[in-house]
């Protein structure tokens, strides 16, 4: 299917055309006990990611990364800065997604909540295998550290 269908209205009989966008997502970089925090996927597709998730309607893009990590992590973010944005049609396999990517301290206490099965802070040199290009995130990140960026 393309950008857009087209159907009739069933009231009306005229052709109205339902576009498709993206949708917009959030992925956080939390630095936290040394490390960075990642969380056990409960839900499909599985495996191990960066706290994060969709933007909801009304929200700000930093509102959603910062309700997302308290969610899914139970810690409060300081120094949140944003990172990059990553539109790969194919980097989430439900759906077109873009992601804000942030950085961001994490401050609390860690615990796995909403839909994160578990949730562990794992360094840049051992890392375990991502899910959606979260690996490419991350990569991306430790080419910018090493460089002073």
């Amino acid at each position: 299917m393309g950008p857009h269908q087209a159907i009739t209205c069933p009231n009306c009989g005229h052709g109205l055309s339902i576009y498709r966008n993206p949708v917009p997502t959030v992925d956080i970089i939390i630095g936290y006990e040394g490390g960075i925090v990642l969380v056990l996927r409960k839900n499909p597709p599985p495996g191990w990611a960066l706290p994060g998730g969709f933007v909801d309607y009304g929200e700000t893009v930093e509102a959603a990364a910062i309700r997302e990590a308290r969610e899914e992590t139970g810690l409060d973010l300081a120094e949140l800065r944003q990172f990059g944005v990553y539109s790969d049609p194919g980097r989430d396999p439900r759906q077109h997604t873009i992601t804000t990517v942030f950085t961001a301290k994490g401050a609390g206490v860690m615990k796995a909540g909403d839909d994160a099965a578990r949730v562990q802070v794992f360094g840049l040199e051992a890392l375990p295998e991502l899910a959606f290009d979260h690996a490419r995130i991350l990569g991306d990140y430790g080419r910018s550290i090493r460089k002073g960026g």
